[in-house]
């Protein structure tokens, strides 16, 4: 039987406000609201909802041999504050008795996804792979002054978001999402993501994308591969890349809202954005959980929309794309990796 949703809200409620009730103290308890929040974004009964989650799972598990005597909650605190500022907060490490030189041991995201990635296709120092899929929606053709900006060049109204994934096809980062009629570069100059990396926020790391003109943190495939060199670069390019639409279509077999999100206007589109976002958090819970995927089916899976103009590719772009393949993938190269 199914239960309503208001009943299945009501008892996750209940569930927390038991977990809070608790005689536990932590660490979070030296903070009132206002400070938590300044933190790390979220509100005491996030935070001590995902404390409480962790410091079950870590009950068992042999503690940080390099910092023996920080808490579960403690580690909470710092990955948390890492994700909501981009840097650790110096008080919050003078609190817990740490430098930033000790976040690395404890933080390792960037290095974890970039080696990864570069086991997979060869190519270092990858944040992640960058792709803008449009979903449907539907817009009356009697409504003009949406129906244009909705309109896709794939022959659809549609909404676009920009996603970043992993070589594991887990969702990293995921933007609001815009008209189908948006270019992805415009996507990606607007995006919080894009500023943070422009302003070299993540130091010598790159983006995986498809189109070209972007910037020189996005790596684009050679349009025209005149070596061996390049040819193998554009397919460690596209291996890499096949991850991200693979994630795609099963994002959108396992969650078939996606495949058609309703009526849009333009003022609606925090509403499409939310829904997108909240399958991307469920499908990278089902992968924590192994859930198998479902079977392939019919579903389409667009990429963004070039932009409509004539684009200025970046030298810069162009330039620090041939170093990289003349570091990693020219013959010499290969063969002292094959040897």
């Amino acid at each position: 039987m199914a239960f309503p949703l208001t009943v299945l809200l009501a008892a996750y409620e209940d569930l927390i406000e038991k977990e809070l009730e608790s005689e536990f103290s932590s660490c979070f308890d030296e903070y009132d609201d206002d400070s938590l929040f300044s933190l790390f974004h979220l509100t005491r009964p996030c935070l001590m909802f995902v404390a409480d989650t962790m410091r079950a799972r870590l009950q068992g598990v042999q503690p940080n041999t390099s910092h023996p005597h920080l808490s579960a909650d403690a580690l909470v605190m710092v990955t948390l504050n890492y994700y909501a500022h981009g840097i650790s907060s110096a008080s919050l490490l003078t609190k817990l008795g740490l430098t930033h030189t000790h976040c690395p041991a404890i933080i390792k995201a960037k290095s974890t996804v970039a080696s990864n990635i570069e086991a997979v296709c060869g190519i270092p120092n990858v944040l992640g792979i960058l792709a803008s899929p449009h979903f449907r929606v539907r817009v009356s053709p009697y409504d003009k002054e949406d129906y244009g900006t909705f309109f896709s060049p794939l022959g659809y109204t549609a909404v676009v978001s920009q996603i970043i994934c992993d070589s594991d096809g887990n969702i990293l980062n995921v933007e609001k999402c815009e008209v189908g009629s948006t270019p992805e570069q415009e996507m990606w100059a607007s995006s919080t993501k894009g500023k943070e990396i422009e302003k070299d926020m993540y130091g010598p790391y790159w983006l995986i994308g498809d189109l070209l003109g972007y910037c020189k943190y996005i790596l684009t495939p050679v349009p025209d591969p005149s070596n061996e060199s390049e040819n193998r670069f554009n397919e460690a390019h596209a291996k890499i890349q096949g991850i991200m639409w693979a994630t795609l279509s099963s994002l959108m077999r396992r969650f078939k809202v996606l495949l058609q999100l309703g009526f849009a206007k333009e003022s609606s589109l925090d509403q499409k954005s939310n829904i997108i976002k909240a399958c991307c958090v469920l499908h990278n819970i089902a992968k924590k959980f192994s859930v198998p995927s479902l079977p392939v089916g019919s579903e389409p899976v667009y990429p963004g929309k070039q932009h409509s103009g004539t684009l200025e590719v970046s030298d810069e772009a162009l330039t620090a794309r041939q170093a990289l393949i003349n570091r990693v993938f020219s013959a010499l190269q290969m063969e002292k990796i094959l040897k």
